[in-house]
């Protein structure tokens, strides 16, 4: 297989992390742009990455890059994947996908005009556990799922100045933590037919705690609780009429997963953690990426781009719903 070469665009902590991974598993990481020399510079040392730009367009351009990891704020996603697409590189952005879906949809038709892979860097998605899970539910080991239940909850900083309280920068607990288990629930049960949600709004006015209850295609039920003010079990569980499956702490990085019958037999546990030198698990959607284009194909078989589109549009639904609008929205439609 054809390895690809990666540009980074941005150098804040989760840059760090997804370039630390790539390299544990392999990959070529030959440059990283900035929006200021000495970031730039310094993130190329830490690494080894041969090529440096003090700009996001001098790393687009860059012609050694085949493939950008877009890791800024959620309200910079729109515009960097769109610089990168107008480029001719292919995209992995960071999740969110975007701050909208009417974003995520440019980005969809800009892509499919292009003949370019955009991938959502949902990470969880692409976790040897998450891809058993997959193979339990398929295999018809949990009978007809009825429910699932999931939560993402964190004690993260409460300074109102922090990027995850500031609305400009898309904060709150919705675009940060609660894609996750939405995601989530997406991945199991497909998208909702109904959406109810409730929140609790910060001094900021962004959201420090919010849930939702979904109904499914199938009739089945979801519900999802994230917080960004309080740390809570962060489990998953998918309730089948055979048997259940449960995703002990942190199940949205590599974690164990138990499948239990209905008479609280175990009837396997899949240890999917890493080992401490294999990394945090976000190369393997990286991996997915180079295995796709391979292949010559441009969309994820995992996240579909149609898919993170509409995730974005239940996202919007429950911003609606709970009173949440971002400015850039508001000067949008000002």
């Amino acid at each position: 297989m054809k390895k690809l070469q990666w540009g980074i665009l941005a150098t804040g902590y989760i840059a760090g992390a997804f370039t630390a991974d790539l390299q544990t598993a392999g990959l070529d990481v030959v440059a990283v742009g900035s929006r200021s020399k000495e970031g730039a510079t310094a993130f190329a040392e830490r690494f080894g990455i041969p090529h440096v730009h003090d700009s996001y367009e001098a790393l687009v351009a860059d012609p050694d890059v085949d493939i950008v990891y877009v890791s800024t704020p959620h309200p910079m996603h729109h515009a960097n994947t769109r610089l990168a697409l107008e480029h001719g590189k292919h995209v992995l952005v960071e999740k969110a996908f975007t701050l909208n879906r009417g974003e995520a949809e440019d980005l969809q038709r800009l892509a499919t005009e292009r003949g370019l892979l955009v991938m959502e860097a949902m990470w969880t998605r692409y976790l040897p556990h998450m891809v058993r899970l997959r193979e339990l539910i398929e295999s018809g080991a949990l009978g007809e799922i009825r429910a699932v239940n999931v939560d993402h909850t964190q004690h993260l900083p409460d300074d109102p100045k922090h990027r995850l309280n500031d609305l400009a920068l898309g904060g709150g607990a919705l675009l940060d933590l609660a894609i996750y288990p939405i995601s989530f629930v997406w991945n199991v049960l497909g998208g909702p037919t109904t959406i109810t949600a409730t929140a609790r709004l910060g001094e900021t006015g962004a959201d420090t705690e919010v849930a939702t209850a979904m109904t499914h295609a199938s009739g089945a039920i979801s519900t999802t609780l994230s917080s960004s003010r309080a740390a809570g079990p962060n489990t998953a569980v998918v309730l089948g009429t055979h048997a259940r499956v449960e995703i002990e702490r942190f199940w949205w990085a590599p974690s164990t997963l138990r499948l239990i019958d209905s008479e609280g037999a175990v009837l396997e546990q899949f240890d999917g953690r890493m080992g401490p030198d294999a990394g945090r698990g976000m190369q393997y959607q990286a991996l997915a990426a180079e295995r796709l284009l391979n292949a010559g194909t441009f969309d994820s078989d995992i996240l579909p781009l149609s898919e993170s589109v509409a995730i974005m549009g239940t996202l919007d639904e429950i911003r609606a719903q709970i009173g949440v609008r971002y400015p850039s929205e508001e000067a949008r439609h000002a």
